[in-house]
């Protein structure tokens, strides 16, 4: 008997993409939805929804008792859990059985066998499963986590026991550091999951993280789907995932697919699952340089470029596995073409460190020819024009999804695509994404989880507007590139106008001349603006190379778009003058949080990039250091106080030189 009504416990993407496959299949859904997400897309999708509660997380959709009463109240059969929250909770699944549904997952006990990282070694050395040296004991104390990160020898990585998505890490080169990162991994493994539990690895000085999808049912039949290439990462958390993973043989292919097979034999697997690997990267892959590194006992974020290669719906597998049906498919009969590359893309500001980003959606443009869940240019949102991006949850937007018959040509499809996304509003990592994709290093398929890193000044950095953006922002938001523009009053047959924008911390007169057909002279050089049907713009200068632009006029501001660069100009009042920068004397909260820690008091002299304050938000840790020398004046936050956007933490007085 097959899923008659489904609830999905999750918010966001994963839960549009879990309602995309199922109302193709005929089964009824339910959205689940908290404070913050009345009006969400996924909420806008389902047949029916249900609320769950404040806006907060842990009152909404980490609330197990808030869950069951919605399965109750709505009659769902089944739930879907998605991925994050409590799609690894055992708890959770024994309480949805107990409500009369199904777990469309593994059973309790295999969630629970993976969940903890240091038992779940264990386990995988029992069943012949090669893993990383490290300490996964049970005493906690700093001092015996120091003395076995000394024996192992640095550098290392702590990881919370209970972690995932990159919460809870922390990657250390010196023992000198070594007690401030445990401090800091012990904080995100609590906030996060409850448990400051670590425990300490090798950290392999050159490595890749590949990961292997792996299918079983109730009636005893495993397979794997091939392999995924996750190694672009920062902060651990994945950006741009690939399948297949570049260099991978097919000998080295079926022996990872076997040991992946072995443990999810070992935990009498059922449903989806990851298994996921450390691969030495120094030079070519082999079978002796690849260790197991932890299983995701769920659908992962970057399951769509292992459908793409396949032609399989793993949502619509996990359904049919849930209701008893045996896998469709046996391993020789699992399909591998091409190649499909995932980039996730966030509301985040990449030049200040990649700091999430909030606010309203006054446009999103995803490619031409782009759908969901299927097609060579793929895109799985739950985010739509005119909604928000909130504090209150992971800040992504859209995963962009590419398909082709080789590797170059998905990479082709891809930063094709990033140029053809526009979103304004928030602040979005677009540019980066596109700047990454073009790194040689990765168009030669050179990954490794240190790509980023050893890049990020190039990658990161900030860029500015070229002479046509400004003559495009000005001449937008003057009036004159409607289909029928205004001229104006002429003097001696010509339209004169001037526009002061501002773009940053630039502020500039943009005088603009009508030179009737010819185009319009900006600042002394004649520009030929053509409007295409498709809303691009093409824009030569002094009788140069043509250029693709794109604008957005939003009330007293213009967005431009140059590939997959958008630059916000803004209306500036004549004559008026640029303020002092916020913040001067104090430290502000860049968004709403939680204090987590705070290392200064009254009186303290502090050096410039001095730590002072940890807080979370976005469910990530952000530490705010001192601008410049000086003298703490006032702290007005302690652990645990909840701040508000641009809340004055911190006050001090600039220490002058002698």
């Amino acid at each position: 008997m097959g899923i008659k009504k489904l609830l999905i416990a999750n918010r966001g993407e994963i839960a549009c993409r879990v309602i995309s496959t199922a109302r193709r299949m005929g089964i009824r859904t339910v959205a689940v939805y908290s404070d913050a997400d009345r009006d969400a897309q996924h909420v806008r999708m389902a047949d029916e929804t249900a609320y769950i509660g404040p806006a907060v997380a842990q009152e909404s959709y980490l609330n197990i008792d808030n869950l069951i009463a919605a399965i109750r109240l709505t009659g769902a059969d089944a739930v879907h859990p998605g991925y994050g929250f409590l799609s690894e909770n055992a708890a959770f699944v024994e309480a949805v059985e107990g409500a009369g549904a199904v777990f469309v997952g593994p059973p309790a006990s295999a969630i629970r066998a993976m969940g903890l990282k240091d038992a779940a070694k264990a386990l995988m050395a029992e069943a012949g499963v090669p893993v990383v040296p490290g300490y996964h004991g049970a005493d906690q104390s700093p001092e015996v986590l120091a003395q076995q990160a000394a024996e192992i020898g640095y550098p290392v990585m702590i990881k919370a026991r209970a972690g995932g998505g990159g919460k809870g890490m922390r990657h250390v080169t010196r023992p000198e550091d070594f007690l401030q990162a445990l401090e800091g991994a012990q904080r995100e493994g609590e906030a996060s999951f409850g448990d400051p539990s670590v425990l300490i690895e090798k950290f392999i000085t050159h490595p890749r993280h590949i990961e292997v999808q792996v299918f079983a049912d109730s009636h005893g039949n495993f397979v794997h789907l091939y392999e995924r290439d996750c190694s672009l990462q920062r902060r651990h958390q994945k950006v741009i995932e690939e399948a297949p993973a570049p260099g991978m043989t097919p000998e080295l292919r079926a022996h990872l697919g076997d040991i992946a097979l072995r443990a999810a034999r070992a935990v009498k697997y059922v449903g989806a699952g990851t298994v996921e690997f450390i691969v030495d990267g120094s030079g070519p892959l082999r079978a002796d340089g690849c260790w197991f590194m932890e299983m995701n006992t769920r659908l992962q974020v970057e399951h769509p470029v292992t459908e793409a290669i396949t032609e399989i719906d793993l949502v619509e597998w996990q359904l049919n596995v849930a209701a008893g049906l045996p896998l469709p498919l046996e391993q020789a009969d699992i399909p591998l073409s091409g190649h499909a590359m995932e980039a996730r893309i966030y509301a985040e500001d990449v030049p200040k460190g990649f700091l999430p980003a909030t606010g309203r959606c006054a446009q999103v443009a995803f490619p031409p020819g782009a759908s969901f869940a299927h097609g060579d240019i793929r895109v799985d949102s739950g985010v739509a024009q005119g909604d928000a991006i909130s504090a209150w949850y992971d800040p992504m937007i859209a995963k962009l999804i590419t398909h082709g018959d080789t590797r170059e040509a998905a990479l082709s499809r891809l930063t094709q695509a990033l140029e053809d996304t526009r979103i304004v509003g928030p602040t979005t990592n677009v540019t980066f994404l596109h700047q990454l994709a073009s790194l040689s290093a990765f168009e030669t398929g050179a990954v490794h989880t240190g790509l980023i890193e050893n890049h990020l000044d190039t990658l990161t950095q900030d860029s500015e507007p070229d002479a046509a953006s400004w003559a495009l922002a000005a001449l937008t938001m003057l009036d004159l590139l409607q289909a029928q523009p205004l001229r104006g009053w002429r003097a001696w047959g010509q339209a004169r106008y001037v526009c002061h924008l501002a773009h940053g911390d630039q502020s500039v007169e943009v005088g603009v001349t009508d030179a009737g057909e010819s185009g319009y002279i900006v600042d002394e050089s004649l520009y030929i603006v053509e409007m295409r049907d498709d809303a691009r713009i093409l824009v030569s200068q002094d009788d140069g190379p043509g250029r693709s632009y794109r604008v957005h006029r939003d009330k007293e501001t213009v967005t431009v778009f140059s590939q997959s660069k958008a630059f916000v100009f803004k209306r500036r009042p004549q004559g008026g003058q640029a303020e002092a920068a916020a913040g001067d004397g104090r430290i502000t909260a860049p968004m709403p949080g939680v204090i987590k820690a705070v290392s200064c008091a009254v009186g303290d002299h502090v050096e410039a990039g001095t730590p002072l304050i940890v807080m979370e938000a976005m469910k990530m840790e952000h530490t705010l250091v001192a601008p410049k020398d000086g003298v703490i004046s006032s702290v007005t936050v302690v652990p645990g106080t909840q701040v508000s956007d641009n809340a004055v933490l911190i006050e001090f007085e600039e220490t002058q030189d002698d």
